[in-house]
């Protein structure tokens, strides 16, 4: 982990991924972040989608120090000595799924997904502002004041195209197909905007351009590409959001939620005991 990463963690903080964690299940925010109860298992999902992450981050900052690009081998090579590091980092069982069933059979999948992106992807009109970006900015109350907390996150990938706009890249895995609606209310991009006019990489009423790039986990895998962007009121309700999330965790407002992340959910058993 990177010094700039470590510091950022250090801060009292909350991140995308907790206030995601809370508007699902607030119960498993609980257990998660308070409590910090074990986990029952690991889900090969979480390991995999660490390991494309870590083969990407590599494939652009070669790019980006060298302007070279990283054979395929040497991507696979990544991905397999991220995916085992993951894995041996837990003590619990870990939950295979139906399209990955084993080890092997998720090292073939990664590679085959490896191959798609090797292939498809393209940085024509593009230049690389930064890779793993790691942004902190303070959150705000209903009243506009500064709280004593951060919002932070780690961008995964920052272009900039031919016109001069910022675009921020999230790298995502997926078996199904994303629909427009779902990315364009997608709170993670949401959560980017906010740092990115926070820390003045734009103009506070600029529009922030955002792309996921998802490799999708199929028999064929394939490279998919869908484009949104947010603006100054996304961001303003992302700060009431936030306000309001803060406020719950705050007076201890902690509600089991069954969605369908709860099929999968490492602390099933104790909101079963709950």
């Amino acid at each position: 982990m990177s010094q700039a990463i470590q510091t950022l963690r250090d801060q009292l903080h909350i991140s995308h991924s907790q206030l995601f964690t809370y508007i699902n299940c607030s119960l498993k925010y609980w257990f998660n972040y308070v409590q910090r109860v074990p986990g029952k298992h690991s889900s090969i999902a979480l390991h995999f989608g660490k390991a494309i992450h870590g083969a990407l981050e590599a494939y652009y900052t070669a790019l980006q120090q060298t302007g070279d690009i990283l054979p395929l081998s040497e991507l696979e090579s990544v991905f397999a000595s991220k995916f085992y590091q993951s894995m041996e980092l837990v003590n619990v069982p870990i939950l295979y799924k139906k399209d990955m069933p084993d080890t092997p059979s998720a090292i073939f999948m990664g590679n085959k997904m490896l191959q798609a992106f090797h292939k498809e992807i393209s940085l024509d009109g593009y230049t690389i502002e930064a890779v793993e970006l790691p942004l902190s900015a303070p959150l705000y109350n209903h009243n506009a004041e500064p709280q004593d907390i951060q919002l932070i996150g780690i961008i995964d990938l920052l272009l900039r195209d031919n016109k001069g706009n910022l675009v921020v890249v999230d790298h995502k895995t997926s078996k199904q197909a994303k629909s427009q609606s779902s990315v364009d209310e997608d709170l993670q991009t949401t959560a980017y905007s906010y740092l990115l006019a926070a820390n003045r990489y734009v103009f506070p009423r600029a529009e922030v351009q955002g792309r996921f790039d998802v490799l999708r986990k199929l028999k064929t895998p394939k490279f998919e590409q869908y484009h949104t962007s947010r603006g100054p009121t996304d961001r303003k309700r992302f700060a009431k959001l936030s306000a309001a999330v803060l406020a719950g965790i705050e007076n201890r407002v902690f509600i089991p939620c069954r969605s369908w992340l709860y099929t999968d959910c490492e602390f099933s058993e104790s909101c079963h005991n709950w």
